[in-house]
């Protein structure tokens, strides 16, 4: 079995409400507002582009700060930071491992993949900072490649660039519209919610 593993909330932290809470107290003055702002920031199609590669970061940081009324400087400083917020999951990344030794092994998986809606700064921070995304057979970022998860063409690009069999492959992400689009093009898929969830559904689907 392949398995393909997203990246944000699911190896790394993604934690959109506590970054507008933190840099914007006055606008996320309660759960729902720190939602709701994340949502207009992170969720609008400007982001979208910049996950694909198709805007720059200073263009998406003045965009979005415009839009949404809100200090240009801490909307870069916001922007320019989120790198180092991605940070290593440990109970996934403990998951991660046991699966990477069984690949050594030859023990029932035969490949490690990732396929991440990540802008490119974000995801060349990420190759520099942390050493298992050494452990990867492969993977696609959404803003080398400029197409972006639940696009099938995101989908099929890393089928095709590694000769994955879609039955047995099994991809791994925290959006359920991104799994569906998985198993659209008959992969299997898991839509994470926990790290012990994970490691019981590998089992149970795949025997890993």
């Amino acid at each position: 079995m392949n398995v393909v593993f997203d990246f944000g909330a699911v190896l790394v932290t993604w934690r959109p409400a506590e970054i507008v809470a933190e840099v914007f107290p006055h606008r996320a003055a309660t759960a729902a507002d720190a939602a709701d702002l994340a949502q207009a920031m992170f969720g609008h199609p400007d982001w979208h582009a910049f996950d694909r590669g198709l805007m720059a970061m200073d263009q998406v940081s003045r965009r979005t700060a415009t839009r949404l009324q809100l200090d240009a400087t801490q909307m870069q400083a916001l922007v320019q930071g989120i790198g180092a917020r991605l940070l290593p999951m440990q109970d996934t990344l403990a998951v991660f491992s046991s699966l990477h030794a069984r690949r050594q092994q030859g023990d029932g998986v035969k490949g490690l993949y990732f396929l991440s809606n990540m802008p490119v700064p974000y995801a060349r921070e990420l190759e520099q900072t942390h050493a298992f995304l050494r452990q990867f057979d492969g993977g696609i970022f959404s803003g080398d490649v400029l197409c972006s998860k639940p696009d099938p063409g995101i989908y099929s690009l890393l089928q095709s660039r590694y000769g994955l069999e879609p039955g047995s492959t099994m991809f791994i992400d925290d959006l359920q519209a991104n799994v569906d689009a998985a198993k659209a093009l008959g992969w299997k898929g898991i839509h994470f919610t926990s790290a012990a969830q994970l490691a019981e559904e590998l089992r149970l689907q795949c025997g890993l």
